[in-house]
């Protein structure tokens, strides 16, 4: 069994090859040729803290596995981790035989930022000039940083619920060479592209906070219950996701179909998009709304890259098993 110790991660995986792996697998998903498995996602009754397992089968890939995990929120303040710990097992899809053992934390939020990314390439106008940020946490710096790549941005705004937190992603601003604003929530008005990155149970972006044409990536809705926008946004938008199961169910679009807004068929999977069997964005005033959700086959396909490239460049820890 191979062994990818989170230490490594950060010289072996580039923000380039999480996010060719996570549009192929979206793009396999789409076309049947691979599939994720039931979610398990349960409040432990101890740090309080949330742990699960996330898993999938891409044949194509022959890649199989899951990742197990989870939030501890109070890691960082009482014991200096960060609060989402993950690892990925892989398994030889022949034998059933362990295959590999990969540290997940980075490879998490890479993927959950490359996820957003893919959104971006596929449904954001051309023209895209203004990104807007909902959320100024750690993640938030690897969706904008990644993000950044996919057009040509002249600005980035930003809004979190607590403010002192924006410098966190004016640094990523200005790194890439540009102007930074903090605004109010209203201010998302003038954002071609916004992406939601928070932990909320509450909607904080409205649908009269959304411009005509402007594609908005929700990428921290991912438990029942959480909420980043309005469910009259979602009525609003043609509505893409990683996986629609989720996406009615622990996925923004939940609330929405809960609602009646919008049905399960309102809701398409991203990979139809890059595989050419749905037209994406129509027309220059169509609002775009990417829920991801985050499936497992995301985390099995940044891992399955990460172990061939610490084999290629001679970092793998081999182990009897």
């Amino acid at each position: 069994m191979i062994i990818v110790p989170e230490r490594e991660i950060a010289d072996l995986m580039t923000r380039e090859a999480a996010f060719d792996a996570v549009e192929k697998i979206f793009g396999a998903m789409a076309a049947g040729d691979a599939y994720n498995f039931p979610v398990v996602r349960e409040a432990i009754g101890h740090e309080d803290a949330l742990y699960g397992f996330k898993g999938g089968f891409d044949r194509a890939g022959l890649t199989l596995g899951l990742k197990a995990g989870g939030y501890w929120p109070n890691n960082l303040e009482t014991k200096n981790l960060i609060n989402h710990q993950s690892t990925v097992f892989l398994f030889d899809p022949d034998t059933g035989r362990a295959k590999a053992m990969v540290g997940g934390n980075l490879l998490t939020a890479l993927r959950t930022a490359a996820a957003s990314s893919v959104s971006i390439k596929h449904l954001a106008r051309q023209d895209a000039k203004v990104i807007g940020m909902v959320g100024a946490g750690h993640q938030a710096t690897f969706q904008l940083r990644q993000a950044l790549e996919q057009r040509s941005f002249e600005k980035v705004i930003g809004w979190n619920y607590h403010p002192d937190m924006l410098p966190n992603i004016e640094k990523v601003a200005t790194e890439a060479g540009l102007p930074f604003e903090a605004v109010e929530l209203s201010g998302m008005a003038e954002a071609d592209v916004i992406i939601s990155i928070t932990s909320s149970f509450n909607a904080s972006l409205m649908a009269d906070h959304v411009s005509p044409g402007t594609h908005v990536a929700c990428m921290g809705t991912d438990t029942i219950g959480k909420q980043e926008v309005e469910p009259a946004l979602l009525q609003k938008a043609t509505v893409f996701t990683d996986e629609v199961a989720q996406s009615i169910s622990i996925g923004e679009a939940q609330h929405a179909v809960g609602q009646g807004l919008i049905s399960e068929g309102d809701v398409h999977q991203i990979g139809a998009v890059i595989n050419g069997t749905h037209p994406g964005r129509e027309s220059a005033d169509q609002i775009t709304l990417f829920d991801g959700t985050g499936v497992g086959l995301q985390d099995l396909a940044v891992a399955a890259s990460v172990v061939d490239l610490a084999v290629a460049q001679g970092k793998a820890i081999e182990v009897d098993f």
